[in-house]
């Protein structure tokens, strides 16, 4: 494959990466109450979950969306669903920094569950793929998935060490709760958006 295809394949990588999203709220949330490494370990679950549904909707699985009635429907619910879940979950947070008692942070299967949850990663996926493949190469969609894994994991970690930055700088519960709920309520708005979408 042409280094000419690889470079704007990464540039895609990073704008669906990084852009804001429910999961790179969680990040942030996760960095603001918990140590980075607990944060690494969502981005790791969160990125190779996603690099496992590029690599799946690449051998044919987007096809459950135009194939199967009502498969769309019951993803972006499933997704409301637990989106709403961890929207809650971070709105009742107290604001005091993690120990061993309180509640865990966000794991890795919770970052790969993301992901199989999120009708917005299998459209960029199947977008990706229908743009920068030839649909029916096998070795270009690995190519792919393997130039979305140290972007995806990088533009992750980035919003993990944004919320320790803010956790570090604004140390008070208050604060803290106020940004918790800030993000809860941006979470439940990207619900919305995935209602009228």
């Amino acid at each position: 494959m042409a280094v000419t295809l690889m470079l704007p394949m990464m540039a895609f990588a990073l704008a669906a990466s990084i852009s804001p999203g429910p999961v790179n709220l969680v990040c942030l949330s996760s960095g603001t109450r918990h140590p980075i490494n607990q944060g690494l370990v969502f981005v790791t679950g969160a990125t190779l979950g996603f690099v496992a549904l590029f690599l799946a909707i690449g051998l044919g699985l987007h096809s459950l969306l135009s194939v199967v009635p009502g498969f769309n429907a019951i993803l972006r619910w499933a997704g409301i669903a637990f989106l709403l879940y961890l929207s809650f979950q971070l709105f009742r947070a107290d604001g005091r920094l993690s120990s061993g008692d309180q509640q865990p942070s966000p794991g890795f299967m919770t970052g790969a569950i993301m992901q199989w949850l999120n009708p917005k990663a299998w459209l960029a996926s199947a977008s990706g793929i229908g743009a920068y493949t030839s649909g029916n190469d096998l070795a270009e969609i690995i190519i792919f998935a393997a130039l979305y894994v140290p972007i995806c994991w990088l533009s992750l970690s980035c919003w993990v060490y944004a919320g320790a930055f803010l956790r570090h700088y604004i140390q008070q519960p208050k604060v803290l709760v106020t940004l918790n709920r800030t993000l809860a309520l941006l979470l439940v708005a990207s619900c919305v958006f995935l209602l009228v979408e």
